[in-house]
């Protein structure tokens, strides 16, 4: 049996929280893009997480959630891809600007980026605290592993 799937579930968790972390900071420093390569403002990137398929219970001792049929596997979790946020621009009135929207209902409006600093550093500190979290766990399996070893030598 393999202790250390532990540290694999915990390590999937840190690796998404960092990506998160990574597309949280590159929302954060294009809150000002007016235009991207497209000629459209910068649009707030997301990740998608979905669960990951670690093994099987008769494999090795695992993190485990249980199925119906009562068999164990152990999951983690993977970034999956990334998706744009595809809610609408934020309208600042400038007319002055060369970018503002010359007719229509957003006359005098420049399109901002879609992005809310204040829900990008709620997610930061969200994404920072759950990493922090799994580098707590490997923390404690490690910890646990040592004690196992000192009760095998026979203290």
């Amino acid at each position: 049996m393999k202790f250390f799937s532990t540290f694999d579930v915990a390590a999937s968790g840190m690796s998404a929280q960092r990506k998160q972390m990574d597309l949280i900071s590159t929302n954060i420093a294009n809150v000002n893009t007016t235009e991207t390569a497209d000629g459209t403002p910068f649009r707030r990137m997301v990740a998608v997480v979905s669960q990951k398929q670690m093994g099987d219970w008769n494999d090795e001792f695992r993190a485990v959630s249980f199925d119906n049929e009562g068999a164990g596997t152990a999951t983690g979790v993977e970034v999956t891809g990334v998706q744009q946020d595809n809610s609408d621009f934020r309208w600042v009135y400038d007319p002055s600007n060369p970018k503002a929207q010359k007719d229509g209902p957003h006359a005098g409006y420049v399109a901002m980026p879609n992005v809310n600093i204040i829900s990008e550093m709620t997610n930061m500190m969200m994404a920072t605290r759950a990493f922090e979290a799994n580098a707590t766990v490997v923390e404690s399996a490690k910890s646990m592993a040592m004690k196992a070893l000192d009760i095998g030598k026979g203290h």
